[in-house]
């Protein structure tokens, strides 16, 4: 079947939902195809949620019903497939944020987006890497090309996203309109438009896969207990709780042969500081780049000490008078402790979620970086186009995509699940490219997204209203 990729205003429904007291009336344009030729309706398909009273002629922070932004959350989570959103329903544990984006007045659009389980009755896997990345391309693509009938301002598409659904939020930001995905988005049938976006909020986005085992050694080596929580039900209830692990013998050599590799792919970067200081790390890993990484530390901290909380128990902080001006990084590691052993992400085995996610049709995992696939007996490797498409870091700067000119980039200060080098590689590459970055280090705070929503629609109303 082949799917007309005109948006049809008249097909909604009017709905309502009640939440801790508060009420949204709302349009529902659900189910939409955004592909001519889907693999899976289910999960190529989009559901558009407009304020209803925009239909009055009323307004909503000052917005109306075509100049609000439109706000794009993808629900995905550790690379698997992910549903379209629904505003009465939960995000990562807590209720929808699609409900409280549509009571600040935005223009929901929720794309479902193919993952990595995703399989036919044959067995065949379609979800596999760039499969999630396309998709998203392809839902932005559709409202580009409804832009004279689609609700909201399609120039002021925010998209949102959580761990990997982060990490697809900065390779949405950063690949706007290449080519290197037009092939597989010409086989879906996606809107002949643009996949640019003018904005891109990421929460703790587990990208550069390619890199992040040895960006992990660099910050966890050393520390051979690794505490991964482990899915525990007790009385009906669900819960996870850390449980301590000693790495083996051999996971400690590929620790040790693993962090050496960081400093020169570092190096190749380029990086500069906000002083156009050159950031770099020498061959023990020591140098301005982890002086870098040190200063998100400290003024998380401080800025948590300016809040009321009493850090003075912490012993890996440093103070000059009541002014945190240092930290014991090492102490600071084993206070927050490792959570995966070596390798945590191309694992030698190709057990990780990365690994199924760099499969393809027939072979459920592969490798992705050349060092593990070294010390693997397992030696399929993903195609090297395919790795390069899915790091956000290879098209900043490169000059033919067009970058989201506006980010927002939260990584917790507690977060273990890949390493602070991540987050900071991409925010000060975003700068140096000469694109304005939000970024911080929330203190205390673990894997996890849209906690501070305040913060995240303000930055969001700031950008759209003197835009």
């Amino acid at each position: 079947m082949k799917y007309n990729l005109k948006f049809d205003p008249t097909k909604y429904e009017v709905k309502t939902v009640r939440h801790d007291g508060q009420t949204i009336t709302y349009r529902a344009f659900e189910h939409i195809v955004y592909v001519e030729k889907p693999v899976d309706e289910q999960y190529q398909s989009m559901n558009i949620f407009v304020p209803e009273c925009y239909y009055a002629g009323e307004r909503i922070n000052g917005y109306t019903l075509h100049t609000a932004p439109i706000f794009l959350p993808n629900k995905v989570g550790g690379y698997m497939p992910g549903l379209p959103d629904e505003p009465n329903g939960t995000d990562f544990g807590h209720f929808s944020t699609s409900f409280y984006a549509l009571q600040r007045g935005y223009v929901v659009a929720a794309p479902g987006v193919r993952g990595r389980v995703n399989r036919t009755e044959e067995g065949v896997y379609y979800g596999k890497a760039p499969a999630c990345i396309v998709d998203l391309k392809a839902a932005v693509r559709y409202l580009h090309a409804n832009a004279d009938v689609i609700p909201g301002d399609v120039e002021k598409i925010v998209s949102n996203g959580t761990s990997a659904g982060g990490a697809l939020s900065s390779l949405l930001g950063a690949t706007g309109n290449h080519p290197d995905y037009a092939p597989y988005l010409a086989q879906l049938g996606a809107a002949d438009a643009r996949d640019d976006i003018f904005a891109a909020s990421c929460y703790c986005p587990i990208t550069n896969l390619d890199h992040a085992d040895m960006a992990y050694e660099w910050m966890y080596n050393g520390e051979n207990t690794y505490h991964m929580p482990r899915r525990v039900v007790e009385n009906g209830e669900e819960r996870f709780v850390p449980f301590a692990e000693q790495m083996s013998e051999a996971q400690i050599v590929l620790s040790d042969l693993a962090k050496p590799q960081f400093p020169a792919y570092l190096n190749s970067l380029g990086l500069k500081d906000e002083q156009g200081n050159a950031l770099t790390l020498d061959e023990s890993g020591e140098g301005s780049f982890k002086a870098l990484v040190e200063r998100y530390v400290i003024a998380s901290a401080q800025q948590a000490r300016e809040a009321g909380e009493d850090l003075y128990g912490i012993d890996w902080l440093k103070y000059e008078g009541d002014v945190i001006s240092a930290i014991d990084f090492p102490a600071y590691v084993r206070y927050i402790t490792r959570m995966k052993p070596a390798l945590a992400f191309d694992g030698q085995s190709m057990t990780t979620p990365e690994n199924d996610l760099f499969g393809n049709a027939t072979v459920n995992c592969r490798h992705f970086t050349e060092f593990s696939c070294e010390h693997s007996a397992q030696k399929d490797m993903a195609e090297a186009q395919v790795i390069h498409m899915m790091n956000p870091m290879n098209y900043i700067g490169s000059g033919d995509a067009k970058v989201a000119p506006h980010w927002r980039i939260r990584h917790g200060e507690a977060d273990r699940d890949t390493s602070l080098a991540i987050p900071v590689m991409l925010a000060t590459k975003l700068r140096n490219a000469g694109y304005p970055v939000d970024f911080r280090l929330p203190w205390n705070v673990p894997h996890a997204g849209d906690y501070d929503l305040d913060e995240l629609f303000a930055w969001i109303d700031g950008l759209a209203h003197n835009s």
